[in-house]
């Protein structure tokens, strides 16, 4: 036996050669067309991936990406799977049927059924000894049974070990590398038997028997026959001395252990049914501490997490540990295959500290920590990139050395303000898989200067008005949008002008106001400045005009134009005013009394859609002979049912009545 001291294992972990990422293909997973799971075996061969689905009684073939590629149906019950040595073919166990199916691996159909007698119900399957050998039996009485294809024809042999009575079919295990051996165990709970068989022979002669158990969910070998992992119930896996079932210190896991997969290097894939705690650990050879655990998502995001049910684990094929495939389920009982691709790799949690604030162009200190079930010793290299408002797409600061206990820090003065981001990224290698963390920092940015001229003055109907922004002192960006937002749901916030201000920082748009809009003045900030607004709110008048009809005369008289209605003409006033959907004008009316003009009634009167309303003054003049009288038709903002104007008062018509 070889030895190798801790210190030499970290310098060959740890080489310069293994610095240099390590390419894999990520997990993946797919939802399978299954609504129970028996077993899972893999065909390295043809990379294939065979389960068995108890309640539909068929088998679904899958490539290994979980895509279906075929699946034989007509097996009720079909639960345990084994693949023959060559590849060639998959065996299933179908209670239902009583029988042994062969199953094409090639063309995915069924090519042969063994027939294993009248309630045989055999469950379970394994390879040693040149010979299929299956669990059978009732709840109450399990037995152990062989089928030998060497010859022409078929033999089957029961009752294998008629001294032990299992309750239930037993589980069964065997290993290539130990090819005479046999383990079996109950899945009840009471008085179930934990048995090891040698069949050089031919015939299945118990070695090693333990009693008092547990329900088993699963076993397996390792590679070369010595140790027995099964899964009981308990917060650990149970390791079995072969020979003489001794009991070894076991995996600790978690409560419900239900799957146990042993790799071609004897890593061991220890799973549970626990929905929410990690439900698989993966333990390299030799170790009992687990160098990676997962949890898995729920497929369905309803339940809250999957579970991994019984003998749910399966390896490649091979010498190493290779891809590890898994299948879970959720309370909905929706299955998925999920495929693991560096399963036996420590993954990094990587962590990025860096202040909440900090000052443009002062130093700051970032930290971190790169925390792993396999330790990295100090100086492997970590690269740092920062991005901000100058570089966009990021920009390398180099590598930052791991210091003792994974930790790390580092100093930089950022140029640019704003959200500023460093990424930390350790690249993996052949024992850890890649990590990346970022945190992000405000730095500080100075405010600018930007007004926007007008604000608050009212303009007439139809005026061009022109609005000039202007910007002060800014690091590049120069550029400066004016958006214009006028009164009213009908018309939206638009751009009207964008652009460089000139050499003064003066940028100008002329805009013909026909309604109170809000104007905005935009700077989107730079790497150094603030993003920054201004705005202006002015007002535009109505257009308003009156019309006088039914007078005889119009003439120059008391200091105004006055118009003439005989007394027994009611004078009629058009106004013209801009349209808006439910405006009103107001009508003034007035009268001269001593020297002094004193107010009528005003009344609102609504705009037809031409903008045009008409009134009429009528009633007996008689009395109004020789009186002074005048009207002015108004816009006053809100009470002329809208406020996309400003308050508008028309020009004064003076009337008087003769007889």
């Amino acid at each position: 036996m070889r030895t190798l001291t801790a210190a030499t294992a970290l310098a060959v972990i740890f080489s310069s050669a293994t610095l240099a990422a390590t390419p894999a293909s990520a997990d993946s997973s797919k939802v399978l067309p299954i609504k129970s799971a028996g077993d899972i075996v893999v065909d390295g061969v043809h990379q294939r991936v065979f389960i068995s689905d108890p309640y539909q009684g068929k088998v679904v073939a899958t490539d290994y990406s979980g895509t279906v590629v075929g699946s034989v149906t007509s097996l009720p019950g079909v639960t345990g799977l084994q693949l023959s040595a060559d590849s060639g073919t998959v065996y299933a166990a179908s209670p239902g049927a009583n029988a042994i199916v062969a199953i094409d691996t090639t063309t995915v159909t069924e090519s042969t059924r063994y027939a294993t007698g009248d309630g045989t119900d055999p469950a379970h399957l394994a390879l040693a000894g040149g010979k299929l050998w299956f669990g059978y039996g009732t709840t109450e009485h399990g037995h152990i049974g062989s089928l030998d294809l060497s010859g022409t024809e078929p033999v089957v042999a029961l009752d294998q070990d008629p001294d032990t009575d299992y309750p239930g079919a037993p589980l069964l295990a065997a290993t290539p590398g130990a090819p005479n051996t046999l383990a079996a165990a109950a899945p009840e709970y009471y008085g179930s038997w934990l048995g090891v068989y040698d069949v050089a022979n031919g015939t299945a002669t118990r070695t090693a028997r333990y009693g008092d158990l547990g329900s088993t969910s699963d076993l397996a070998l390792t590679p070369d026959g010595s140790r027995l992992i099964t899964a009981n119930p308990g917060n650990q896996h149970h390791v079995w001395q072969t020979s003489d079932l001794t009991p070894l210190p076991g995996y600790t896991t978690e409560y419900h252990p239900s799957s146990v997969a042993i790799a071609g290097d004897g890593t061991v894939a220890a799973g549970t049914d626990t929905p929410y705690d990690p439900s698989l650990y993966m333990f390299r050879p030799g170790a009992t501490t687990p160098v990676r655990e997962y949890t898995w998502p729920d497929t369905d995001n309803i339940s809250g997490y999957d579970e991994l049910g019984n003998a749910s684990l399966a390896w490649e094929p091979g010498t190493g540990a290779g891809r590890l495939f898994a299948l879970t389920h959720n309370y909905d009982s929706v299955y998925t295959l999920r495929v693991l691709t560096d399963s036996t790799k420590s993954k990094p949690v990587l962590t990025v500290d860096a202040p909440a604030t900090a000052t443009r162009a002062k130093t700051l200190i970032v930290r971190g920590k790169l925390a792993t079930t396999l330790p990295l010793p100090p100086g492997i290299p970590l690269q740092v990139t920062r991005t901000d408002l100058d570089s966009p797409n990021g920009k390398s600061l180099g590598t930052k050395p791991l210091s003792i206990g994974g930790k790390f820090s580092f100093t930089d003065t950022p140029p640019a303000g704003g959200k500023v981001t460093y990424t930390v990224t350790y690249a993996g290698d052949a024992q850890h898989t890649a990590a990346k963390a970022s945190d992000t920092v405000d730095v500080s940015r100075a405010k600018p200067t930007l007004t926007l001229n007008n604000n608050g003055k009212v303009y007439s109907y139809g005026k061009d008005v022109t609005f000039t922004a202007h910007l002060g002192t800014t690091y590049k960006n120069r550029t400066v949008e004016i958006w214009s937002n006028p009164f009213g749901s009908d018309k939206p916030n638009t751009l009207v002008k964008s652009g460089k201000v000139n050499s003064y920082g003066n940028l100008s748009v002329t805009l013909n106001l026909k309604r109170d809009a809000t104007l905005t003045a935009k700077f989107a900030g730079d790497a150094r400045y603030t993003p920054a607004s201004a705005t202006s709110v002015v007002g535009a008048r109505v257009s308003v005009s009156t019309s006088v009809s039914g007078h005889y005369k119009s003439a120059s008289a008391w200091g105004h134009t006055y118009y003439f209605f005989h007394k027994t003409k009611d004078p009629l006033f058009t106004t013209k005013m801009t349209y808006y959907p439910g405006r009103r004008q107001r009508f003034d009316f007035q009268v001269y009394y001593e020297g002094k003009w004193y107010d009528g009634d005003s009344q609102y009167f609504p705009l037809g859609s031409d903008g045009i309303s008409k009134v009429q003054v009528t009633g007996d003049h008689a009395g109004d002979v020789g009186w002074h009288f005048r009207m002015r038709s108004d816009y006053i903002n809100s009470l002329s049912g809208d406020i996309v104007n400003s308050t508008t008062y028309g020009p004064w018509k003076y009337f008087t009545f003769t007889s």
